[in-house]
């Protein structure tokens, strides 16, 4: 479609990367400017669960090449979740038995990220941080980045995050608040097989109580390459109380005082707990911070809009966060593409995908706040 609009995203994640992809597979003019200096510098997470939702997302957005990569560096599906005490007494599990083969389950979130780069080396940009933008008086969008220069398009998509700057100039009085706990991701190299089973097989919580909890996730991969190895994704979850330090000091902490904290935390826990962190890589730990999204009322439809955590910031309790994120790339995508064929104006596809959009993510907002409760349930 070489006459159809010139689409501007800030921000290269899960979502805004899906998004590219549907556009540039369609033969639409899109632009990616991402922050980081290349796709490997930041430490965002390990393993991301993707749901059915996810699944059929990606099936829109990207061609089957692409589809077939991120299955093959995705981990071996898993079938369960489950919830322990702090004694590794089993008291919740679900199956999710017949998963297809074909479905992605878990996923290493640095190899997710390379697979949907597939393509796009002339689309999305590294090093290009999106600050501003105005709207033009023809109507365009045009974008200035903290590096220098600028671009301009018909539409600028903010999937810059938590932090977007996107949504900062948008929607000045968007809340988004710290949800009172904090977490510490590390990793455990994988072997040889895990016990208990149920670790193995899918998610599991241990629940330490209303203030600190740690959560398992194994990511096997299908397909092995010089540069992966097999893990276990270690996540400590607790309170800064709980913890005993300062965010001042939680976030100036080495990866290896980190673990340190994660270790003395489990002190007291099952011995098999104790014995994956105590193995756990130290180098892999680093903390976040927990942070969710005041609900938004729909804004009116104009050249910006936004999707993701830059909208509907949520915890990660409800494994739902890449999922809702690919649903809007989905979403947003079908209805540009409507406006590229001449079916609607680019402002009503964009009210369409709008409408969608906010009761979805703020659904998948509370339910991660439902999802919070139970598991820190005393």
């Amino acid at each position: 479609m070489p006459d159809g609009p010139r689409i501007l995203i800030a921000g290269g994640g899960v979502g805004g990367l899906a998004l590219a992809q549907a556009l540039h597979h369609a033969g639409l003019n899109v632009a990616v400017y991402e922050q980081d200096p290349t796709p490997h510098v930041r430490d965002q997470g390990y393993r991301i669960h993707i749901d059915p939702n996810g699944n059929a997302a990606l099936a829109e957005c990207v061609s089957p090449e692409v589809l077939d990569t991120l299955r093959g560096t995705s981990g071996r599906n898993g079938d369960l979740v489950a919830t322990f005490t702090t004694g590794l007494q089993r008291v919740f599990v679900r199956h999710f038995p017949d998963i297809p083969a074909e479905q992605l389950t878990a996923v290493d979130r640095d190899s997710f990220r390379r697979a949907l780069l597939t393509g796009l080396d002339d689309v999305v940009h590294f090093g290009r941080t999106v600050r501003a933008y105005q709207v033009t008086g023809s109507g365009r969008v045009r974008v200035e980045f903290a590096e220098g220069g600028g671009d301009e398009g018909d539409l600028l998509v903010g999937a810059d995050g938590v932090g977007s700057a996107v949504r900062r100039r948008l929607l000045p009085d968007a809340v988004v608040n710290d949800f009172g706990l904090r977490c510490v991701y590390g990793r455990m190299p994988l072997t040889g097989p895990l016990s208990p089973e149920e670790f193995e097989r899918g998610l599991c919580w241990v629940s330490g109580g209303s203030t600190c909890g740690a959560g398992f996730g194994t990511v096997r991969f299908r397909t092995r390459a010089d540069h992966r190895q097999d893990y276990l994704m270690v996540t400590l979850v607790a309170t800064p109380e709980r913890l005993g330090v300062t965010d001042d000091t939680l976030f100036r902490m080495s990866s290896e005082e980190l673990w340190k904290l994660s270790v003395d935390t489990v002190e007291g826990w099952h011995p098999t707990i104790r014995e994956i962190y105590a193995h756990a890589d130290v180098d892999t730990f680093f903390p976040i911070t927990f942070r969710i999204s005041e609900r938004i009322p729909n804004w009116e439809p104009c050249p910006v809009t936004l999707l993701g955590d830059a909208v509907h910031t949520m915890p990660p309790t409800a494994g739902a966060g890449a999922n809702t994120a690919l649903a809007d790339a989905a979403t947003l995508a079908g209805e540009i593409l409507s406006a590229a064929r001449g079916e609607k104006s680019l402002t009503e596809a964009v009210a369409a995908y709008q409408a969608v959009m906010l009761p979805r993510g703020f659904e998948a907002v509370d339910n991660s706040r439902h999802m919070a409760a139970q598991m820190f349930a005393d």
